[in-house]
């Protein structure tokens, strides 16, 4: 009769513990700004999408970061009218993203 060893046994928990871990940790890498959560992001410089995307992480709170939006967006509009261009509305919210993923109170 074949009795299994402690390393066989703990082998198959320890790799649903794993796989657990791993899939709640899944979004845990940083939020990144992109075309579709970032208003004027075509109207913006290498330098500006990476200053914008380093505001919008530094927030901890869900109004600061409306806050923060809303005089962005407003300063794209402006930037987008000043050139003949309108804007396109974005899919997702960059604050409301970072709100679900729990780093906005």
């Amino acid at each position: 009769m074949h009795t299994p060893n402690l390393h066989h046994t703990l082998r198959l928990p320890l790799a649903g513990l794993l796989l657990a871990v791993v899939v709640s940790t899944s979004h845990a890498g940083p939020w990144r700004a992109d075309p579709d959560n970032s208003r004027g992001w075509e109207l913006m410089s290498p330098a500006e999408r990476i200053e914008h995307q380093r505001r919008l992480r530094s927030f901890t709170d869900y109004e600061a970061c409306r806050a923060y939006q809303q005089a962005h967006h407003a300063q794209m509009e402006a930037r987008a009218q000043a050139e003949g261009r309108s804007l396109k509305p974005r899919a997702r919210s960059p604050c409301d993203d970072l709100r679900t993923r729990g780093d906005l109170k």
